[in-house]
């Protein structure tokens, strides 16, 4: 099973063709939901977003494919923000709640990091979050939880997914067709994964160095 789902994300260029090729159309609505699910729910963090992202990029730029980026790219854009403003919501309204009567999983160091980002960097961290895995899911929950103010919170969730919509789904569009790419697409998945997750790495780090020497 695990193997199976490893194969998956490293081959999801192959596995998004043949996914559309069975699903037609209804293709940009799972994409939408899993966007919208690893963004919106956090209980879902582990689901894949920029490695998906490039790889549905990489798709449309196939010849005869039967997704088009200018769909995708606002369909998934307005998924982003969509989850974005549901998981504030529910942050804001039950997330205390939650949290004393531990009525939903929650983990806890994911919450914590996310809210030490916004300790770090502040309204940012809602733009930065884009483009950190797990981080993403928790911190739209955590600027709901600590009633951060709804309009600034709303404007930097628009620019953020617009942000990474362009970068992560452009990017996939624009190399998808070059030979070296098409030949390891299963090592720049690995890269983009890896790339995701170094500043969290960093952090962790950082964190631990910093208990230490206290």
């Amino acid at each position: 099973m695990i193997t199976e789902i490893i194969h998956t994300v490293l081959h999801l260029d192959e596995s998004l063709v043949l996914w559309t090729q069975n699903f037609g159309p209804w293709m940009y609505l799972i994409l939408f939901l899993v966007i919208f699910a690893e963004t919106g729910l956090i209980v879902t963090p582990f689901l894949p977003g920029d490695s998906l992202l490039f790889a549905a990029g990489a798709v449309c730029a196939l010849d005869g494919s039967a997704l088009e980026i200018g769909i995708v790219w606002g369909l998934l854009v307005s998924a982003a923000i969509i989850g974005d403003n549901v998981n504030y919501w529910l942050g804001r309204e039950f997330g205390a709640r939650w949290i004393e009567t531990r009525k939903i999983a929650i983990n806890k160091q994911y919450l914590n990091e996310a809210e030490q980002f916004y300790k770090d960097y502040g309204l940012r961290t809602v733009i930065l979050a884009r483009f950190l895995p797990i981080v993403r899911t928790f911190a739209p929950f955590v600027a709901g939880l600590a009633h951060m103010k709804y309009k600034s919170y709303l404007s930097m969730s628009v620019v953020g997914s617009l942000l990474w919509m362009t970068v992560f789904l452009g990017a996939g569009y624009k190399f998808a067709n070059i030979s070296q790419v098409k030949s390891n697409f299963h090592l720049i998945i690995l890269a983009v994964i890896f790339v995701s997750f170094i500043p969290i790495v960093f952090k962790i780090i950082k964190a631990r160095l910093a208990s230490k020497i206290s």
